[in-house]
């Protein structure tokens, strides 16, 4: 099946007692047994539902795994890979990082025992130099958040085999209409939901897709036992968001390509980052690693903050607003917003300063979303 009627048929059999072409959606938290331990495989809504089940089983097959858990939300999900390790483990990350996974690592994981050492470079001799006998995991971002880096998921991959080291792949950026970790070696793969997969920025959630099915026991008994699980109104939601995937990557793509093109050059602005453009230093790997540069376009402009603000302020089409990944367009300050939680002398030695912005570029017709920003920039 191709990846397109994957994303709409996976998961979605007709009800087979009502003959409902789109399946119910099963508001209950408990489960009438046959009798004590006898069941239908479903006891209490926290530990499975069976929406949930229908929307892990799409995502499975959308990244060619063996199985997957959704969670509520992308933090509870990366909380849940994390959750495998031990006081005195390691994690080798690259240093652009989600700012709330920074401060799961600083915050929550090395009080605990659990330290991550930052590479700050992307090849592959920066993380293998890190690596030591307490490494027990690398966690890749590629296209990393917000710089649009990238990091050869094939060649970490072989190195963390050799060493015996799990490899998780955060591929919110990317989705898996654009970008295949298992395939490339990686061991998990962790979505925040609430961006592309879900894509109309209207339910949060998250997932764990594993590429050894073995690997999901820990992952599933963390969620139980842990809670995090998502509703079924939210994986409902998920999987609908889901059937229009391939449609909107290839619109977000054109228009992030386009606009990242259009704003190269012009006054006001000292760079623009965006994987497949000529001048972006990983534009090799981003066209033999991934099938489209993405939806976000990261912007360096002239002068400092007060610039910057009057710029993020001035559009229009642009909301001013967290997250990303909706069909309509979104503009973030990440050093004030999604990356306030780094200290600021970290954030400014990775690049993300004051005078960073990053674009969501959603699927509205590139033309208005050109004028938005031309207006932003006369603001400036």
């Amino acid at each position: 099946m191709k990846f397109a009627t994957a994303c709409i048929h996976v998961g979605q059999d007709p009800d087979p007692i009502t003959g409902a072409t789109i399946p119910p959606v099963h508001f209950t938290t408990t489960y009438t047994l046959d009798a004590p331990g006898e069941g239908k495989g479903f006891v209490y809504s926290r530990s499975a539902n069976p929406t949930r089940i229908a929307l892990e089983a799409c995502l499975t097959t959308l990244e060619n795994a063996s199985a997957a858990s959704s969670f509520s939300s992308g933090c509870a999900a990366t909380m849940a890979v994390l959750s495998t390790l031990r006081p005195g483990d390691s994690i080798v990350a690259y240093a652009d990082l989600y700012g709330g996974t920074y401060r799961i690592f600083e915050n929550i994981s090395r009080p605990n025992g659990i330290n991550t050492k930052y590479a700050q470079g992307t090849g592959v001799a920066d993380f293998e130099q890190l690596i030591d006998s307490t490494t027990k995991l690398i966690w890749l971002e590629t296209p990393t958040n917000p710089l649009l880096r990238l990091i050869d998921i094939e060649a970490v991959s072989q190195l963390a085999k050799s060493r015996g080291i799990a490899v998780a792949v955060d591929n919110t950026f990317a989705t898996p209409a654009l970008q295949q970790p298992l395939s490339l070696g990686a061991d998990y793969i962790v979505h925040s939901t609430t961006k592309y997969i879900a894509g109309h920025s209207d339910v949060i959630g998250g997932a764990v897709v594993v590429k050894d099915a073995s690997l999901i026991e820990p992952i599933l008994f963390y969620l139980k036992s842990a809670g995090g699980c998502p509703g079924p109104m939210d994986c409902y939601m998920t999987q609908r968001g889901i059937k229009t995937l391939p449609l909107r990557m290839r619109a977000h793509c054109a228009n992030a390509r386009a606009i990242a093109e259009y704003l190269s050059g012009r006054k006001g602005i000292a760079s623009v980052l965006y994987p497949t453009l000529p001048d972006h230093p990983d534009r090799a790997l981003a066209e033999k690693q991934m099938c489209g540069g993405g939806g976000i376009v990261s912007l360096l402009l002239d002068g400092g903050f007060d610039a910057t603000s009057r710029f993020c302020k001035s559009t229009k089409l642009f909301s001013l607003a967290e997250s990303l990944g909706g069909v309509e367009s979104l503009i973030n300050h990440p050093a004030r917003m999604t990356h306030a939680s780094i200290p600021k002398n970290v954030r400014d030695a990775q690049g993300i300063t004051d005078n960073l912005v990053r674009l969501s570029v959603g699927i509205e017709d590139v033309d208005d979303l050109k004028e938005d920003l031309d207006k932003a920039l006369a603001a400036i």
